[in-house]
């Protein structure tokens, strides 16, 4: 057996009669659950003593990879080092014991946290406030033009019903247009990356009445920044359109640019990605959406505001003693005449004011480096990338030349004759210890790889990324199979991502039954 037990399921290590545990006497009698709530049959549990169940999941732990322990070039998502301050005060039991239904006078410093962020955010993107109830980036997406429907319709312009998003953007944005009931335009991109302005102007023309907005990432996600964006915000404004700001690559705007100046009504943030809370595999997540002034009161409720030196929630009074679910109906109840709630029959965008230890990192992070040195992480994160884009166009195709911001997109390796593709490198990387880029996004190119450093990366670790991709690149040359057969070292090689997805097996009894059959 591998001592490592790599290859075992806790179930393979199962003997019976072992037991990793030992209960106290039983001080407190029997009770018996009802029978609509009970097993038909005992649950069939492995059965490991303490030693095998510690190593096992130790050593299960050890094939995760993350941020704190290599290097993660994961472009578009921004998968920055978590300073372990953040997490020191997102454990506080002050901050981590909290129940959102208890009395405002109690919770005074949860409620400056949830404000302090809201005012950091407008400064740093110079919107006029910002609501943190929505739970993620695309939830952003979604209460962001919520807003901008809101703002449509209170101005009797029902007939505003059309988004343009340009080709080269997230999936989420046609998606989030598509379920707040708009129907998507697609405006092109340029041989050079970025939004085709011809297109665009055609577009308007066809669309004189009916744009309710277009959304925009910039840098975009080529990691290019648009540089028509003056005339871009000018042609929609004078449609009667609002611009939105996808605000996933925000990461290299710190301390260059803010997204209001240029013109932008409405944006959400990646709270969790250009604010350092350690993210993927489903959250957690955040997704605060800011509003340029003039926009406020469609900012969903409850909404943290501040009179004189006390902090209190608008949009949701919560009773100093909870008797049975007042609290709940008193949530459920209020009443805004212009936030987007009333158009959600008061239904609320997140529960409560959204994911408040994400909002803790956040805050905990922006107060770390101050407003000083907040500024050095979008021209660190711009160097970063472009330090490695000059350092591997020789091997890899470039299809867009010249500056990028904080990442940058390869069309595969230069020398298409090897026959190795991007998901070949990509496996490659693994035994070398780097997790892989992101792989086969954007759309734009074929064999598309996108690589995003941030800005924490030092210049050894980013030589050291940069000398295994030239020696994948020289084996792509020589040793063509070694490349197309990776990973040689990782405890699982190459799935069957199909396979997996149509067929998964979900329990130990069904791999049994599979490997029976």
């Amino acid at each position: 057996m591998n001592n490592k037990l790599y290859g075992n399921l806790i179930f393979e290590l199962s003997h019976p009669g072992r037991r990793a545990y030992s209960l106290p006497k039983n001080e407190f009698g029997n009770h018996e659950l009802p029978k609509e709530m009970r097993r038909a049959k005992d649950a069939e549990l492995p059965e490991c003593d303490e030693m095998t169940v510690v190593r096992h999941y130790t050593n299960m732990s050890e094939n995760n990879f993350g941020v704190d322990n290599g290097f993660y070039p994961l472009g578009s998502c921004t998968m920055k080092y978590n300073p372990p301050i953040n997490e020191e005060i997102a454990a506080l039991p002050a901050f981590n014991n909290l129940h959102p239904l208890q009395p405002e006078s109690s919770v005074q410093g949860a409620l400056q946290v949830e404000y302090d962020l809201q005012r950091a955010l407008s400064a740093i993107t110079g919107m006029s406030d910002f609501t943190l109830n929505p739970c993620a980036g695309a939830h952003g997406e979604l209460t962001g033009l919520m807003i901008i429907r809101s703002y449509h319709q209170s101005r009797g312009d029902n007939k505003r019903n059309k988004v343009i998003v340009p080709d080269s953007a997230h999936g989420t944005n046609p998606a989030s247009a598509a379920v707040c009931g708009c129907e998507v335009l697609e405006v092109k991109s340029t041989e050079d990356g970025l939004v085709d302005l011809a297109d665009l102007k055609e577009l308007v023309k066809n669309h004189p009445d009916d744009i309710a907005a277009m959304m925009m990432t910039n840098p975009n996600t080529l990691g290019l920044f648009e540089r028509d964006i003056p005339e871009i915000t000018k042609l929609i404004h004078s449609a009667g359109g609002l611009m939105y700001y996808d605000g996933a690559n925000l990461n290299p705007m710190l301390g260059a640019a803010r997204p209001a100046d240029m013109g932008f009504d409405v944006m959400h943030i990646n709270l969790h990605k250009t604010f350092s809370t350690p993210h993927g595999g489903g959250g957690p997540g955040s997704g605060p959406v800011g509003v340029r002034k003039g926009l406020e009161k469609f900012l969903p409720k409850p909404h943290v505001v501040k009179t004189g030196d006390a902090f209190s929630i608008e949009g949701l009074e919560v009773q100093d003693e909870l008797e049975g679910q007042d609290g709940l109906e008193t949530l459920n109840n209020q009443d805004s005449q212009d936030s987007i709630e009333k158009k959600l029959e008061n239904n609320h965008v997140g529960a409560f004011l959204g994911n408040f230890l994400v909002i803790v990192r956040a805050l905990t992070y922006i107060l770390s480096l101050g407003k000083e040195n907040i500024k050095m992480v979008g021209p660190l994160s711009v160097l970063n990338a472009n330090y490695i884009k000059e350092s591997l166009k020789d091997d890899y195709e470039l299809p867009i030349a010249g500056l990028c911001k904080h990442e940058f997109v390869f069309n595969g390796l230069k020398d298409k004759s090897t026959g190795v593709t991007t998901m070949d490198v990509a496996k490659r990387l693994l035994d070398y210890g780097y997790h892989a880029p992101t792989i086969y996004f954007p759309l734009l190119f074929h064999e598309a790889m996108m690589i995003e450093p941030t800005e924490n990366e030092s210049k050894e670790t980013l030589d050291g990324f940069i000398d295994v991709m030239h020696k994948i690149a020289k084996e792509a040359r020589e040793t063509p199979d070694v490349v197309k057969r990776a990973p040689h070292n990782t405890p699982i090689t190459r799935v069957d991502d199909v396979e997996a997805a149509k067929h998964p097996v979900l329990t130990y009894k069904q791999l049994i039954e599979d490997s029976e059959k």
